[in-house]
């Protein structure tokens, strides 16, 4: 396989990189990206790179076949059956069509109590694997778009 050349100027690309956010992507070494003005210079051309899927150890409750941790062109994280796919062409899917999409985990923090109200704390790791403290009476109202319960939130580094 010979070297990858950009579609817009037949440049070759660079090697792929892992960005900050942790998507890959490739880009044009005819083009240069500035931090301080926040633009890139020459060819701006990006190739972004979707990771390929991982297979889990559980079952598709639809169908029995094998599921996969895939994630989207946006970071999103899911769950979905390994015989589904994308008929691009009609824009249906094919295959089996479960999918269980991941928000997040939480889990109890035994002996940490909310200095704010007392109660129990709970560990919760987003999706993007972002880790807080936070009480466990905690929630979110979708309807009032508004917080419920105690507010107290503690964001963990590294």
């Amino acid at each position: 396989m010979g070297v990858e050349v950009c579609p817009k100027c037949n440049s070759p690309l660079n090697a792929p990189i892992v960005t900050g956010s942790g998507k890959k992507m490739q880009s044009c070494s005819a083009g240069q990206w500035n931090p301080e003005t926040r633009e890139t210079t020459g060819c701006d051309y990006i190739k972004w790179l979707v990771p390929d899927p991982e297979k889990l150890d559980e079952k598709c409750p639809k169908c029995g076949a094998d599921l996969v941790l895939a994630v989207t062109r946006f970071g999103k994280k899911m769950k979905k059956c390994s015989t589904s796919g994308w008929d691009k062409a009609t824009k249906t899917v094919t295959g089996c069509d479960y999918i269980e999409w991941i928000n997040g985990t939480t889990e109890p923090l035994p002996g940490e109590d909310c200095p704010r109200c007392g109660n129990p704390l709970v560990l919760y790791t987003t999706a993007n694997g972002k880790r807080m403290k936070k009480c466990s009476t905690a929630g979110w109202d979708k309807e009032a778009k508004k917080p419920t319960g105690c507010e107290y939130v503690e964001w963990l580094r590294g």
